[in-house]
């Protein structure tokens, strides 16, 4: 087999697994499809409401597992469930601070998986270091701004330095995920951070919480959420590809 028959077959390999891999999240999109069409702002938290908002992810877990295997499980895949958690818990305003443990934990599954060797296939860049200080400084120039309104809050003395850690963690994500250098996987930790952000500014009264800024929060977290699966799964496809690629 010659190169070009070998770089059809490797083209027509990518195209199939692409199709797959959409056929495998079509869970994800009718699940997050049913969410926003039952939802309603100001609506009850209810068991229904929280099962409706955590299956999207839940799906999206199941996807990178089928394709990932367990390997997968203290990775991407556990952080997605790690993010269900989180999910559930917010839909309850007095369980915040367990929501916003579960997002943590996630977060640092999430670094773990941006830092093994699935990930490690490019050489550094003279822009992944001054990307990933502006990172760090929108985190502070942020948690600053919001300080005044999180010393307002109830139980400050412990949200306080809560949300500080918690800015620090998303902000080494998303650190470690410009190191990828992966579109995907870059793109969805920072859209992660814009939700969060978005969301923080709600919680803790910076901004009223209306129908639209809720719908900007879900439509950003689950890009972000679908970004970052894809990331993983074609992670593991391109290492694989690699080590083909040498063996020949």
């Amino acid at each position: 087999m010659d190169i070009l028959d070998t770089h059809n077959f490797d083209r027509r390999q990518r195209r199939n697994m692409s199709c797959a891999l959409l056929f495998s999240l079509l869970p994800f999109f009718l699940s997050t499809g049913l969410y926003f069409y039952l939802w309603t702002h100001d609506a009850p938290a209810s068991i229904m409401s929280a099962g409706v908002k955590t299956a999207p992810v839940l799906l999206l877990a199941a996807a990178v597992l089928s394709w990932n295997g367990g390997q997968s499980v203290l990775g991407v895949v556990g952080g997605l469930l790690l993010s269900a958690v989180g999910d559930w818990c917010l839909v309850w305003p007095e369980h915040f601070l367990h929501g916003m443990g579960a997002f943590a934990a996630a977060h640092l599954l999430y670094s773990l998986s941006f830092l093994s060797s699935r990930y490690a296939t490019y050489s550094s860049s003279s822009w992944v270091r001054p990307l990933s200080l502006i990172v760090f400084a929108i985190g502070g120039g942020f948690y600053i701004y919001l300080f005044p309104f999180l010393r307002k809050a109830p139980n400050s003395e412990i949200v306080t330095p809560a949300v500080g850690i918690y800015i620090f963690l998303i902000a080494v994500m998303g650190a470690f995920a410009i190191k990828t250098r992966r579109a995907t996987t870059l793109l969805g930790s920072l859209i992660f951070m814009v939700s969060d952000i978005t969301l923080a500014l709600q919680v803790f009264k910076v901004m009223p919480s209306t129908a639209h800024s809720k719908i900007t929060v879900m439509v950003t977290y689950y890009l972000a959420q679908l970004l970052i699966a894809v990331g993983d799964v074609k992670a593991t496809e391109n290492k694989d590809d690699f080590g083909k690629w040498k063996k020949t």
